[in-house]
């Protein structure tokens, strides 16, 4: 953070968006495996959050965005650890909200649904994107700048009014 403020002087905006996964049975995976998703994917957020927030409130101003996963709120067979860290997330980002609205700071999270990312290319077979993709309204999965679009809305002044929410953007699978 030193660095950080040498270089910028401020920070106004956190994006938390680390994850990793884990696709396999929960009795076959080993703690080693789970505390490498808790710590990059849950425990990241505290970290980074807990460096980024006094600044925040020194200005009394900033946006968090946390990014989680559909599997946050729905849960997901074979990705046990990495449903609980992305619902882990979705309950930091409603606490946390509560805890800095009266210094001005907000704080969200988008929850998105299958997205084109490498992550997906190399956790999908083909006939598990096939699968997947009939289970969903738009038939295809978000593109990356989908996402980065409600990023980009919820950091403007556009989304001032807007904190503790967790969005959806899943392509209506449900």
């Amino acid at each position: 953070m030193t660095l950080l403020k040498k270089n910028f002087s401020h920070v106004d905006i956190l994006i938390n968006n680390a994850g990793i996964s884990y696709f396999g049975l929960l009795q076959d995976m080993d703690f080693s495996s789970w505390n490498e998703i808790i710590n990059t994917n849950l425990s990241s957020i505290f970290l980074t959050s807990k460096r980024a927030i006094p600044n925040m409130l020194s200005q009394k101003s900033g946006v968090i965005i946390n990014m989680s996963s559909i599997w946050g709120n729905f849960g997901s067979s074979f990705e046990v650890a990495y449903s609980a860290s992305k619902g882990g997330i979705n309950s930091f980002t409603k606490a946390l909200s509560k805890e800095l609205l009266p210094s001005n700071i907000r704080v969200n999270a988008i929850s998105p649904g299958i997205v084109d990312t490498d992550m997906t290319k190399l956790d999908l077979t083909e006939d598990d994107k096939k699968s997947l993709k009939e289970d969903l309204i738009e038939k295809r999965f978000a593109k990356s700048e989908e996402i980065a679009n409600l990023v980009e809305f919820l950091i403007s002044d556009k989304g001032s009014y807007i904190t503790g929410s967790i969005f959806d953007i899943n392509g209506g699978f449900y």
